[in-house]
This record gives C-alpha cells, structure tokens and sequence, in this order.
C-alpha cells in the first residue's frame, strides 16, 4: 500500500518513548473486561484506571506524581486522603450499564453518558437532573459518543452501523451516514478540524480501516485507508492544536499517527511508534499537562495487565526557546457558558491558555453546590421537627453542621473539577 506523506510536516519526525521502569504506576491490576474503552483518563494532576474487581465498577485514582501506589488512601497534592464511598451527587437515569462518560468542552457542569440500553443523556449534574434524553434513536449498541469542538454538535457510532452528528438540546440528527465502514466490528468516530469527521472501523475482509468524512456530504469519503488485518478496535486520539491524529489499537503493541490536512488526500501517514507489549487501554493527556520545555506534543497512559506506562511524543529541536509553532494558545479548563444558559441555546467558544510559561491555574475554581441534594437535606431535617417545640439551639448547630458539610464538599469537588 502507497503512503503519502506530507513531506514538509514538522511531525514528519515525531519521536516517542516510553518512560524509565521507576517512573511507571506498578502493581496495579486492570480490569480483565472486554469493553472497547479507554480504560484510563488523565489531567494534569491525577490519573485514573479501571481495575480488576469483583463485580467490577472499581478504579483507581492516583496523583501523577505517585508511581508506587502502596496505599490507595495514600495521595499527594491535593488528592485523596481516603477512599470515597459516598457520591456528591447520584445521576440516575439508565437502565443498564453506561459505557461513556464525557465532559462537556465549554459548559459547566454538563455531563454526557451513553449506556447498554442505547440511550443518551445530557446531564445538569448540579441539580442532578436529566436535562435531556436521547432514547429512540440508536437502535443498538452506542459504540463511541464525542462532542464537537464547542458543544454544539454530538457524534455517534452504534453498532445499527449508523454514524450520526446530533444536535444535542434537540435531541434530533441533524445527518447521518449509514455504513462508514462495510465491516461488521465496533466503529469509532471523532471530530477532527474544520467540522470534519474522522472514523476507524473494519473492511467486509475484516481489514482495518481509517477514513475521513464531510458531513456536508456524506456519500464518499474524503479519504479511506486500508491499514492491516489485526482485529482491535483503533481507537482515535485528535490534537486540534497539531491536525495530528494518534490511532491506539486495543491488543495493538503500536500506536500510528497521521496528520489531517485540508489539502488532498487530507489524511497524511506520519509515522508509528512501537514496543513489544500490547495495550489493554489508553489515556491521553489534555495539551496543558505537556512538558513544553521538552517539545513534548502528545503523552500517552498505556494501560499494561500489571502496570500504566507513560509514552512521550516529542519533536526534535536543538533550540531550547518555546516554540511557538508547536504550541498555539490551547484550550484550558475554564468553562465558557454556565449549564442552564447551554440547556437554553447559549453557546460558548473555549477559553484558550498560553503554555509558553507552561501551564499555571491562576482562576478561582468555581463552586460547585448540589442544590438539588442540599434541598433535600435541609427539608427532611426541619421537617422532622414540630414547630411548637423547636429547640433552637439544636437546629443552630445543625445548620452550622449542614453548612460545614456542603463548604468541604464543594472544596472537595472544586479542587477535583479544576483539574
């Protein structure tokens, strides 16, 4: 097969390496499932991974800078000081297990699941609320779940072989394409730059395949790569800041990378990086977590069956001045728009950083307050009082209790949320 590569790319010449032995998170058991999912997330304090449990749902959450977890009540900077049992707030709403989570790029405190049951759901997690909910439209299986840039836009893979872009407040497909990929295997789709879509899936033949979409114009594809025969699901990783595209194959020992132009054919072979074990999962570093002193452009999780090994992407340069074509201002974790004027139309841009002194939180964390739970609360407490016979300076001190609770749970959260 004929590869074209971009020959003036600066990530012609891409480089990556995995970390020393002592700088790897040992003795950690990841789960045995065989869900096609990550496995693990990432930000720039603290690292996540699905481990091995009896009947499952477990994980574990460990600053970065600690690789020999001998305690998991035992954190640093800020973390954990014991294991949490109870939930700020409890989002019920699917009806069997949800395989997708995901933020909301611009909007606070909006939360996007997908479960078995081939629903949808737009969470306001601070009323704990179902805002909407999607549960007539996929017919089977949601295999990949991704918002757009801005939040505008929702896109779908399932396994009823359709890909779907969403308008998410109405619940309706704005286009979709049926058979991306002719293959029988789980599909994966991502928004790349420009609108435009990216999809991994399989051949009739079983080959693995990458291609690129229009979907203002679905019926060829932009670009369609045959890449091999091995049988993992690719999972896509895009850096919008680079146009670079990392594909992780679950079982794969190798992780390709393209870069996606706007020029034909768009999607251009860089290179792959390669190592003899393979991958249960992976966690891909958000761009303010990277060392720019390093020219570190992309740091990948790989998830072992004992151990989580950090990758680095670096491009080589002699120069040790901030390289400012490496690093255009990127997105931050500041929210733009606040979840109710989202739920009612409002749209709102990200909020860019500079990484050039590399990436400081210099913004006061916003509160996080679980209204609809501290209603609760507070009305079943007073409410078991009769009001002839109040004594007050028990209710003071429950309050003052009530207030203490909800000012170390909205620390608790802000300093995990800022993250």
């Amino acid at each position: 097969m004929s590869r074209k590569v971009v020959r003036t790319s600066k990530f012609r010449h891409v480089f990556g390496q995995a970390v020393k032995a002592d700088q790897c998170y040992d003795d950690i058991r990841i789960s045995q499932m065989t869900w096609d999912s990550n496995f693990c997330s990432v930000n720039p304090k603290f690292v996540a991974m699905i481990v091995d449990a009896s009947g499952g749902g477990a994980f574990i959450v460990l600053p970065l800078s600690k690789v020999h977890p001998d305690s998991i009540s035992d954190s640093l900077n800020g973390g954990l000081i014991s294991p949490l049992k109870d939930p700020v707030v409890k989002l019920d709403g699917h009806s069997k297990r949800v395989g997708i989570l995901s933020w909301h790029p611009t909007a606070h405190n909006v939360l996007m699941s997908a479960g078995c049951d081939n629903v949808v759901i737009l969470w306001n997690v601070v009323h704990g609320e179902a805002v909407v909910r999607i549960d007539s439209m996929h017919t089977d299986l949601i295999y990949s779940a991704c918002w757009n840039r801005n939040g505008s836009q929702i896109l779908t893979s399932c396994k009823d072989k359709k890909l779907r872009v969403i308008d998410p407040r109405k619940g309706s497909v704005i286009c979709e394409k049926d058979k991306p990929h002719e293959g029988s295997r789980p599909v994966r789709a991502v928004f790349v730059s420009d609108g435009k879509i990216l999809t991994t899936g399989f051949s009739r033949m079983s080959e693995r395949q990458v291609a690129l979409w229009d979907p203002n114009n679905f019926s060829e594809p932009l670009n369609l790569q045959e890449l091999d025969t091995s049988s993992g699901v690719l999972l896509p990783f895009f850096d919008p800041d680079t146009g670079v595209v990392y594909l992780c194959g679950k079982g794969d020992s190798s992780i390709r990378y393209f870069e996606v132009t706007d020029e034909a054919p768009y999607v251009h072979y860089l290179s792959m990086y390669s190592s003899k074990e393979s991958q249960k999962g992976m966690g891909y570093m958000p761009k303010r977590g990277l060392e720019v002193n390093k020219c570190e452009i992309a740091r990948f999780y790989k998830l072992h069956e004992r151990k989580c090994e950090p990758i680095v992407m670096t491009v080589p340069r002699k120069s040790d001045l901030f390289q400012e074509d490496l690093y255009p201002d990127t997105i931050g974790p500041e929210p733009s728009v606040e979840a109710d004027d989202w739920f009612s139309g409002k749209n709102g841009a990200p909020i860019l950083i500079s990484l050039k002194d590399g990436f400081v939180a210099t913004t006061k964390n916003k509160e996080f307050k679980v209204i609809k739970s501290l209603m609760a609360t507070t009305s079943s407490s007073l409410s078991n009082r009769q009001s002839d016979s109040v004594d007050v300076q028990a209710l003071q001190n429950e309050v003052n209790e009530l207030r203490e609770m909800v000012e170390q749970l909205t620390k608790r959260v802000s300093d995990l949320e800022s993250n």
